[in-house]
Parts: structure tokens; C-alpha cells; sequence
């Protein structure tokens, strides 16, 4: 039995936490906030009216088979704690213009058909084309590279893939390259563009292989959990008391001890005595671990193409707005939305604001996320991440998240959805205020940008681990579990 440390109670610390407890070792969990979940933020808005409840940070689940093998490895069923709940559209896509919107869906030949009726019958023959492909990106990526350790280019490398594998991923291609020989029509290509902010990267930078981001969400579907996506930290939490582990929340941990070539334990904020481990696990992003709790030069080289933050709005909204759960409504020109916010350091261009961006709408069709005749909004737009670097933004400079906030209701009133007279409240989340309660260095959600290649699961000294959205396999929840997997298995049972 190993003593085993994870530092924070993210989905992948505490997913990581149960599957060792579980294997027999002795796991103590230490996060630096009051409540465990990480990025799977939640908020209370009390008014008059009464209580809207908000997730503030993922807001849809998808691979619910990562999730259910999670729960039965652990020795229970997820039924038994999360009540999923299937999404009929995924996604409400509203393009520029005056045509109809789309609607995405679980059911390939369905969705294709709805494509066909709001975009023609040859964007449909398109998509399935791109689809045939997506499914072999899929099919390598899932086998080759989601379930296991990949620590650097040699071992990509080393991938037995096949011919139609590799041709299909196309190395050295862009999701935007892909889209454009793939897709005649320019809204499907918005479309498949947007799914490179899954991994907080520009499409025009982002590796074709992700097509296979847009492939699981549309194959296996996108659920809701009823009661809130942080239903989920709740049940991870609940399973990891439930199977011995010690969750120790209010507590920072400021160093790995390491010597030797291998890790001794850990140091706490306030606290002279160490805390000694055989393993660590960070759940934390990797350039917090290589800057700060363990400095590396050589790992920390290597992340500093990061990736895009998020500015959200937590609306309190009067009346039925008739939106679907998810609601995407794209801009005229999206090219412009990610030169401001990636900017071009190079060319002596500074990141800033999107005058004109992509608006993300949820609205949960969950009663107890509001009171009746109410709707709760969760708004978000894509955003540089908060800095004073010329690819970064001062989201504290005095004035610029609330103009920026009046910028973006003045956006979609102007595609049709203006809600500026029907507000209770609006609550502003800037990426200087993911960083300041998740420990998000700059706000950015996904730590680096998506690649193939993420950093890796196993860390420079023996004993230590990586887990989570900054980290191999990426970023969003069924990534963060299966890196959970990942890390677990590495490390073994305790007999």
C-alpha cells in the first residue's frame, strides 16, 4: 500500500483518488478552496424572485460510457448517483444571415438529414463524407492514444498506425485546412471550426485529428445532468469518502519535495512539517506544477502556446426566451474573433477583446435551476487569457469587463435575442477570475492549446503523476476521467 498525495479535488484528482482507493492505497486529498469540483464551478444568485443556480464552468457531458466504467471500477453504478439526462438539439447553431438554424443531434443519418434541409442536400453529402473520415480519426485515436500514457513525440511515433490511420488524421494538416477541402458550404465550416475551442486552440492552427472532438459528441451524444453538471463533483466526492479517501479542503500545497530522483511528499501553505508521500498526483495545470510546486526549465519550455480563456455572463433572465439548452450563435466574420483573441505577438499585434464574437448560450430546461417564469443564462464568449503579455489581456483594468459585458447583450440583441430590459441581475466572470479561484494561471481553460501531443500523465521524478484538462489526453470532462484511468493504472493496485 502506497501513501498517496493528489493535489486538488478537480474531476480528475478526485477520479484519480477513487480508482487508487479502490486498488488498496491510502490517498489524502488536499485543495486549496472550500469546495471540491475544480473547473465545475457552481453559483447561487438569491433575489427577490428567488434562487437561480448556475454552472460556471462545463455544461454538458458527453462519452457517458467514460463515466459509467468510472463508477462501476470503483464499485457502484452512476445511475445510482446522476440522473443523465439526453440533449435533442446538442446544440442550436444560429449562423450569420437570415437562414434557418441547426440543429445537432446523437443520430448521424438524422443530423445529415437536417443539414440537408437547412443547408442544401450537397452540404449533407459533404458531412457524411467528413464523417466517414471523423469516424476512422476516432476509431486510431480512441485505441491508440485516449487509454494510455503518451510522453512524447517518439511515442506517437511509435503508434502502430495503420495507412487508412494516418491518412485520416493527416499529420501536419489543420481543422481548418480540413474543413475547407471537406465542406462546401461555409456555415458547416464554421461549424466544425468552432470545435478547436474545445481544446482552447485556433482552427487555423489546431491538428485536423480533432475532427474526432465533433465525432464522440454527435455518436455518443451530449447529456445534462439534472440538478446541474456539479452533480458530478458532488458524486465523486461521495464515492471517494464512501471508499477511505481523506479529502483535506482549505488547504494550498506551495512545493513537491523531490530528491533522489523521486518524489518524498509535499509541502502546505502555514504548515513547517511535510506531508510524506510514495506518489504524487497533481490535479493541477501543468505550468503551475513546472513553474511553482516543482520547478522544471525543460517541461516548462515547452508550455507556452496557451490557450484561450472565457468571459461569461450569469444572466437572470424574465419570461421563456424559447432557446434550446445549447445555443451557439456564430459572427460575420470568425477569423476576426481569433486574431483578437490569440493576437500576433510576432507582428507586434496584442490580443484584445472580440468586438464582434461567437456567443455561447445555456439555458437549462431544469426547474430547479430557477424560479418559475425565470430562465438562468450562462453567456460565454471566447477571451484572451488575463495578463499583461502582448497575447494576453488586463481583465482588472478599471471599467473593462463591465463595457465588454454591455458589448456582448448588444450582440445578441443584434442577432435577434435582446434580453437587456428582461434582466433580474448579471453577474461578470472574467478569465482573471477563473485564474484567482481555480488556479488557472491566466484564466486559460485548457492550460496549452489542444495538440496531439499534451503533456505528459508521467512527471520528470518517479512518483509523480499529472492528471487533468492541462494534461494527456486533454481537455473537457471525459478527457480529465480518462486521464484519471490513465494515471491510475500506471501507478497499480496496492497488491
Amino acid at each position: 500500500m502506497a501513501r498517496i498525495v493528489v493535489i486538488g479535488a478537480g474531476v480528475g484528482g478526485l477520479a484519480t483518488a477513487a480508482r487508487l482507493a479502490v486498488s488498496g492505497h491510502e490517498v489524502t486529498v488536499f485543495e486549496r478552496s472550500d469546495t471540491v469540483g475544480g473547473k465545475l464551478g457552481r453559483h447561487v444568485q438569491d433575489t427577490p424572485a428567488g434562487s437561480f443556480h448556475f454552472d460556471t464552468g462545463p455544461s454538458l457531458l458527453t462519452l457517458p460510457q467514460v463515466f459509467h466504467e468510472l463508477f462501476e471500477a470503483t464499485g457502484a453504478k452512476l445511475d445510482e448517483y446522476l440522473d443523465l439526462v439526453p440533449l435533442d438539439p446538442i446544440v442550436r447553431h444560429v449562423f450569420p444571415g437570415d437562414g434557418p438554424a441547426l440543429d445537432s443531434c446523437a443520430d448521424p443519418d438524422e443530423f445529415a438529414a437536417r443539414i440537408g434541409a437547412a443547408l442544401g442536400d450537397r452540404a449533407a453529402a459533404d458531412w457524411r463524407r467528413l464523417w466517414r473520415r471523423a469516424a476512422r480519426v476516432w476509431t486510431a485515436s480512441h485505441r491508440d492514444i485516449l487509454r494510455r500514457t503518451v510522453d512524447s513525440p517518439r511515442d506517437l511515433a511509435a503508434l502502430a498506425w495503420r495507412l487508412g490511420d494516418l491518412a485520416a488524421i493527416g499529420p501536419g494538416r489543420t481543422l481548418r485546412g480540413l474543413g475547407r477541402s471537406q465542406l462546401s458550404d461555409p456555415r458547416l465550416r464554421m461549424l466544425l471550426d468552432r470545435y478547436a475551442t474545445y481544446t482552447g486552440a485556433d482552427p487555423r492552427r489546431a491538428p485536423a485529428a480533432l475532427v474526432a472532438v465533433p465525432y464522440a459528441e454527435l455518436t455518443f451524444g451530449g447529456w445534462y445532468l439534472r440538478g446541474g453538471l456539479g452533480t458530478l463533483a458532488d458524486a465523486l466526492l461521495s464515492r471517494c469518502l464512501d471508499l477511505g479517501v481523506t479529502i483535506r479542503t482549505g488547504e494550498t500545497v506551495t512545493r513537491i519535495d523531490a530528491a533522489g530522483g523521486r518524489v518524498h511528499g509535499v509541502r502546505l501553505a502555514g504548515v513547517h512539517a511535510p506531508v510524506p508521500a510514495d506518489v504524487v498526483v497533481a490535479n493541477a495545470d501543468a505550468l503551475t506544477v513546472y513553474r511553482d510546486l516543482l520547478p522544471h526549465p525543460g517541461r516548462l519550455a515547452a508550455l507556452t502556446d496557451r490557450s484561450l480563456a472565457g468571459f461569461v455572463l450569469l444572466l437572470g433572465v424574465r419570461g421563456d426566451s424559447g432557446l434550446a439548452h445549447h445555443n451557439v450563435f456564430f459572427p460575420a466574420d470568425y477569423d476576426a474573433e481569433f486574431d483578437a483573441v490569440f493576437g500576433d505577438p510576432g507582428r507586434g499585434v496584442r490580443a484584445r477583446p472580440a468586438t464582434d464574437p461567437t456567443v455561447f448560450v445555456t439555458v437549462a430546461d431544469d426547474p430547479t435551476a430557477r424560479p418559475a417564469g425565470h430562465e438562468a443564462w450562462f453567456v460565454l464568449v471566447n477571451a484572451a487569457r488575463h495578463g499583461t503579455a502582448p497575447d494576453a489581456v488586463d481583465w482588472r483594468r478599471p471599467g473593462l469587463a463591465d463595457a465588454y459585458a454591455d458589448r456582448v447583450l448588444d450582440v445578441l440583441a443584434a442577432r435577434g435575442v435582446d434580453v437587456r430590459d428582461r434582466l433580474v441581475f448579471r453577474e461578470i466572470r472574467t478569465p482573471a477570475d477563473l485564474d484567482a479561484t481555480t488556479a488557472a494561471p491566466g484564466g486559460s481553460i485548457y492550460g496549452t492549446a489542444g495538440g496531439l501531443l499534451r503533456p505528459a500523465n508521467r512527471g520528470p521524478v518517479h512518483g509523480l503523476w499529472l492528471v487533468g484538462g492541462s494534461t494527456h489526453p486533454g481537455g473537457g470532462l471525459p478527457m480529465v476521467t480518462l486521464s484519471a484511468q490513465i494515471v491510475a493504472d500506471e501507478i497499480g493496485p496496492a497488491w
